[in-house]
């Protein structure tokens, strides 16, 4: 069977993107999975480590697109918020999802890049998810967190805490489907599903507010009806330990930080980031672009490993 086709940008180019992408390439496990079109700025991988750029790109299943959106590379710093760093590593977002669009590439794996930076540059901007799907014209997405031990799907991400707590029963609904849908296609035909509870206790039967009763428990008995079967709304504060211990598979969560802060607590390295209810597949680190330590050989590769591993493993799947 041939490879797959992976497109992998390079994140911020002031970040820890192209060490990351140069140390995981490196590796002949990762390297053998694919065939790699690397998508980003030349320079900012020679700025990185011109010995190992040049070994990289006489590798045979790698392969460069250089949009060409660095215009002076004495314009930006290593390590420091910038304008045009933020706008070069949306400029390779684009360019690898239009690939996946395009047929060029079965999936595509991202780097991290900088909200901040991305915003400085004029473009509004709340997170890689949003704008692939956006790229995509596809109405509505989701973010996957997984990794060896754990899946979380959220149902809101990027938005103030205030606005997170406003759920409803359609989007839990639709939450539940895509990430009952995605454990099927990662390997789980029956995953076993919890779904978090938004207030303390679960809302301890209205004691502290009326949305688990008034919108998730619906939301569960509406899946239930469609032959998703799931269990809650549960504590969020035990549902994790529970399903670390193995009772579940998959944990719906409410918001952002609801997800996130378990998953890293139970490997951070190993965490990969899946991109559901898009025409294409993306997966991607979980990680920023940590600007402390660029440029001192210390960025950690495993998280990009983990995202090349997974969307070579879809790939191949939806062939």
């Amino acid at each position: 069977m041939s490879q797959p086709r992976l497109a992998i940008t390079l994140g911020d180019p002031a970040g820890i993107g192209p060490e990351i992408v140069l140390k995981a390439l490196a590796d002949p496990a990762i390297l053998a999975l694919a065939h790699h079109v690397v998508v980003g700025d030349r320079a900012a991988l020679e700025r990185t480590d011109p010995a190992a750029t040049a070994a990289l790109l006489r590798q045979p299943n790698v392969s460069l697109v250089d949009p060409g959106a660095l215009r002076d590379t004495s314009d930006w710093v290593a390590g420091k918020l910038s304008a045009e760093c933020g706008a070069a590593a949306v400029c390779y977002v684009k360019a690898a999802t239009e690939m996946c669009l395009r047929g060029d590439a079965a999936a595509m794996v991202t780097a991290p890049l900088n909200k901040e930076a991305v915003t400085l540059s004029g473009m509004p901007f709340t997170g890689h998810t949003e704008y692939i799907a956006q790229l995509c014209g596809a109405g509505e997405s989701r973010m996957l967190l997984i990794n060896d031990k754990l899946a979380v799907v959220h149902v809101t991400t990027h938005v103030a805490l205030r606005n997170a707590c406003e759920v409803s029963r359609q989007r839990i609904v639709r939450t539940i489907e895509l990430g009952c849908q995605a454990m099927r296609r990662l390997g789980f035909p029956a995953p076993r599903i919890a779904v978090c509870g938004l207030n303390p206790h679960a809302g301890e039967n209205g004691l502290f507010g009326a949305e688990d009763a008034g919108a998730i428990r619906p939301a569960i008995e509406e899946v239930h009806q469609r032959g998703i079967p799931c269990e809650g709304p549960l504590a969020a504060d035990t549902v994790f330990l529970m399903a670390a211990r193995g009772r579940y598979d998959l944990v719906v969560a409410m918001y952002h930080d609801q997800g996130h802060i378990p998953m890293k607590l139970l490997d951070f390295e190993g965490t990969v980031n899946i991109s559901l209810g898009l025409p294409v597949i993306r997966t991607s680190v979980d990680h920023g672009t940590a600007y402390d330590i660029v440029g001192r050989n210390q960025a950690d590769p495993r998280s990009l490993k983990a995202a090349i591993r997974r969307a070579a493993a879809m790939a191949g799947a939806s062939e």
